[in-house]
């Protein structure tokens, strides 16, 4: 995945993304930690009980991450190129909501022990094969690096129609993701978060249509 939103954006996205992983890291923390608080051996239970390096939680948690982050850059990208109101909020609205998430994934991947890149390839924890396309693309419904250069390089009606075209498959492909982990991951923290981005993607993908049909473009 290549950057391709202004410094000034970039700058804004990493210092945004940072203050969400500390403030999950803290929450996380607190949740883990709090039962040590009455019992010594709280804090070994709860490392006891995280998931396995090669598991669902933790391969979703990464993998989710990295496609929250593609996103967030999109988000930042139109958000730059355009002064409709409906697709500003909804830039801003995934800005929030995935760096948010994406701040609580990796706090979990630091709170149990386990690396935030994954050894082998994108979504293993699928039980897919995937074959690197060296165009950006890293996983079902990212964009390719041309496809985020021609979003940057959009302007209007033109960038506006782009973005909700790219947000569409990525949304598609990211529930796909989320339905697979809420039905196979062993943490609740997993399973309840993976349940309610399904639901919020969905969602989103349907106002998507509608945006489209307003703009006389199909998804």
């Amino acid at each position: 995945m290549t950057a391709l939103t202004s410094s000034g954006s970039t700058r804004r996205m990493v210092l945004a993304g940072a203050a969400v992983l500390l403030l999950a890291l803290g929450l996380v923390a607190l949740m883990v930690v709090r039962p040590s608080a009455a019992s010594p051996s709280g804090a070994s239970a709860a490392a006891r009980s995280a998931p396995a390096e090669n598991s669902v939680d933790a391969g979703f948690a990464r993998d989710m991450a990295i496609h929250h982050q593609q996103a967030v850059e999109m988000s930042f990208i139109v958000r730059d190129r355009t002064d409709d109101e409906d697709v500003r909020r909804l830039a801003y609205d995934i800005i929030n909501t995935q760096a948010n998430q994406r701040g609580m994934m990796l706090g979990w991947l630091e709170l149990w022990g386990l690396p935030k890149s994954a050894a082998g390839p994108p979504m293993e924890w699928m039980g897919h094969a995937l074959t690197p396309t060296y165009d950006g693309s890293l996983m079902p419904g990212m964009a390719t690096d041309a496809e985020l250069a021609a979003l940057s390089a959009a302007k209007g009606e033109k960038a506006e129609v782009l973005f909700l075209r790219l947000m569409t498959v990525h949304h598609r492909a990211g529930a796909d993701m989320a339905q697979a982990a809420a039905g196979a991951a062993k943490t609740d923290a997993i399973r309840d978060l993976a349940a309610g981005m399904v639901l919020g993607q969905e969602s989103e993908i349907g106002l998507m249509a509608g945006m489209l049909k307003d703009r006389g473009a199909k998804p």
